[in-house]
């Protein structure tokens, strides 16, 4: 099954020429999700190759505009292209507390509401995830009557024992955020794939004498089966070691992790994708602000051992002459390993752990 991330906008504040809104789209199953939804978003997917009407979830990792101001717009959008049409799927929104308000103030009050069913799921943040001065208790704004006609949601709490919030699971994936540390209450997201049945041999199952069918199917699914001469034969006889699934992590804007969970859940990452907002020789200023530098992000990633880090979220300072230095710095810091400096409709291919090949990187179509 195919997995692979492009990225729609790599730049810091807000949208220009050479680089968009913070934005990225991650493809699985015929699937998109949206992670962060700047101002402009939209118009990058339209240049992109990806379809806006196949994206399922969004997930917004914290409140500051050149990350959501896109969200509403884009609503609006796929309403008009798919229609009124109540029996679809509900797109399924994930982010910090307030995000229910501010999509449906900016609807209501434009005049806008959707009728595309979305549901919003709202992560409640701890006071450490920002400077004391900045937080803001969120949890009685806009409720009761006063959110009627907004969209469905559900608040989400942190799970003490795994410093983490579960958002979805299913027999295939997991999806859990992670708290960080910004001017705003910001969020890291980690999509898992759960390890995959080993192959059957299928020579030893017709040793045994299993007829192919029904059988193999249970066998599979990781269920013994019993022959009709009384013999049972199980799983781990038959089958492969399992395959390891993949993960992929995004960080919101941080200066660095909040607990332990953040380390935990990036733990041996295939590919981990880090805010350099500033260079390393402006990292007091980065800190102050509740950025990260290359040099931060490297050694998050070698906390991690995560197999690929991917540097995105540059100031529009640096132009395109001088931001491989940002690339540099970031791989003195990890001893010479690889890093990638995102660009916007930069593709980023993940392959299935029992392949050989490594990762495949498309480069900005609008360069070639």
């Amino acid at each position: 099954m195919s997995l692979d991330v492009t990225f729609l906008g790599t730049g810091a504040a807000f949208p220009s020429p050479a680089r968009g809104a913070s934005a990225l789209v991650l493809r699985r199953a015929g699937q998109c999700w949206l992670f962060d939804c700047g101002e402009g978003t939209q118009t990058q997917l339209m240049r992109s190759h990806l379809r806006a009407a196949k994206i399922t979830k969004i997930f917004i990792t914290h409140l500051h505009g050149d990350h959501m101001f896109g969200l509403p717009g884009l609503l609006c959008t796929l309403t008009l292209q798919r229609g009124p049409d109540a029996s679809a799927a509900p797109i399924d929104i994930y982010g910090p507390l307030g995000l229910r308000s501010f999509l449906w103030r900016s609807l209501e009050l434009s005049h806008s509401q959707p009728v595309l069913p979305c549901r919003v799921h709202e992560l409640v943040p701890t006071q450490d995830q920002c400077p004391a001065g900045e937080f803001r208790d969120l949890s009685g704004l806009d409720r009761g009557a006063a959110l009627a006609e907004a969209p469905p949601g559900t608040v989400l709490h942190l799970d003490a024992e795994t410093d983490s919030y579960l958002l979805l699971e299913d027999e295939e994936l997991s999806v859990r955020a992670f708290r960080l540390f910004h001017r705003v209450p910001s969020f890291g997201f980690v999509v898992e794939e759960k390890p995959r049945p080993g192959k059957l041999k299928v020579h030893l199952l017709q040793e045994l004498g299993v007829p192919p069918g029904a059988l193999y199917g249970e066998l599979k699914r990781g269920r013994a089966v019993e022959l009709s001469g009384g013999v049972t034969v199980r799983p781990r006889d038959v089958l492969s070691p399992p395959v390891p699934g993949r993960k992929v992590c995004v960080l919101g804007d941080c200066a660095g992790p909040v607990g332990p969970g953040a380390r935990r859940l990036c733990g041996h990452a295939d590919l981990l994708v880090h805010e350099a907002t500033l260079g390393d020789g402006l990292q007091d200023a980065a800190r102050q602000r509740g950025h990260s530098t290359p040099g931060l992000a490297a050694r998050f990633a070698l906390e991690c051992r995560a197999r690929r880090l991917v540097l995105t979220h540059f100031s529009q300072r640096y132009q395109r002459r001088d931001i491989d230095t940002l690339r540099r710095e970031a791989e003195a810091a990890m001893g010479g390993q690889e890093v990638t400096l995102a660009e916007d409709f930069m593709t980023i291919e993940i392959p299935v752990k029992n392949k050989t090949e490594d990762f495949v990187t498309t480069e900005n179509p609008m360069n070639q």
